[in-house]
């Protein structure tokens, strides 16, 4: 196996974990969570690895205006990676889960 689908299996088992702990702490289903463990995690991931863009440019102004340094801009660039498409992947699944729920598909519990 390659290192990316070592590191994908890897994320996507230690999210469905923090899935797990978080519906037996709420005392609910793991499928009722696990599109909202998957956004957020996918949302952060998503955060962390981009570079440039407006936040940097902000950042760059306000030291420009403070020290008088102007900084070269940097493109936005986002690097996707194994850990991200597994957030993708269990929001996915769990959205799947959550539609069949709140249809009745799958029986409440």
């Amino acid at each position: 196996m390659s290192r990316n689908t070592i590191v994908f299996i890897a994320a996507l088992a230690a999210e469905a974990l923090a899935a797990w702990g978080v519906a037996a702490y709420f005392s609910v289903r793991f499928i009722e969570v696990l599109f909202f463990i998957g956004a957020a995690f996918a949302a952060v991931t998503f955060i962390f690895s981009t570079s440039g863009g407006s936040p940097q440019r902000h950042i760059n102004s306000m030291v420009g205006a403070q020290t008088g340094i102007i900084q070269k801009d940097e493109p936005f660039f986002f690097r996707k990676g194994p850990v991200f498409f597994a957030s993708l992947v269990l929001a996915v699944i769990g959205l799947i889960f959550f539609v069949l729920l709140i249809a009745g598909i799958i029986p409440p519990a």
